[in-house]
């Protein structure tokens, strides 16, 4: 099975990593996972001031902040998996990579750290179920 595994690096992306690792059905040697994180895109009035190149090194020190942690948590579970990062909404960045790379299931937390965004625009959870052709199972 081809797993993704979208993070946020919030409480609920570490419960769904213990759900994970504490589950037989996902220890199986023939489970290959994908790291997946999105990153908020900074207003176009601040990527035009500080420019391109200071622009993208700060958008893979975040992603980097993020993947690094669980990549780590992963390996302590030998579990050996691939990562990736887009700049954009996150449900929706989330759901076009789950449709784009050929993956069976996406399981992430039911909760990140966009509570105040939440109220006003909807959680990215709702978003990627309601966008997402690939199963998702949701951690809480």
């Amino acid at each position: 099975m081809n797993i993704l595994l979208a993070v946020d690096g919030s409480p609920y992306t570490k419960k769904m990593l213990a759900y994970l690792t504490t589950h037989e059905l996902f220890s199986s040697e023939k489970n290959s996972y994908t790291v997946f994180t999105a990153q908020p895109a900074l207003p176009p009035r601040a990527r035009a001031a500080v420019g391109k190149e200071i622009v993208e090194k700060y958008y893979s020190e975040e992603a980097e902040k993020v993947l690094a942690p669980v990549s780590k948590f992963l390996v302590r579970h030998r579990i050996d998996a691939k990562s990736s990062w887009k700049v954009g909404h996150a449900g929706e960045s989330i759901s076009k990579f789950a449709d784009s790379g050929d993956f069976d299931l996406v399981i992430m937390g039911s909760h990140g750290h966009g509570t105040l965004v939440n109220l006003v625009m909807g959680s990215v959870a709702t978003q990627v179920l309601s966008h997402c052709k690939v199963p998702v199972m949701l951690v809480r």
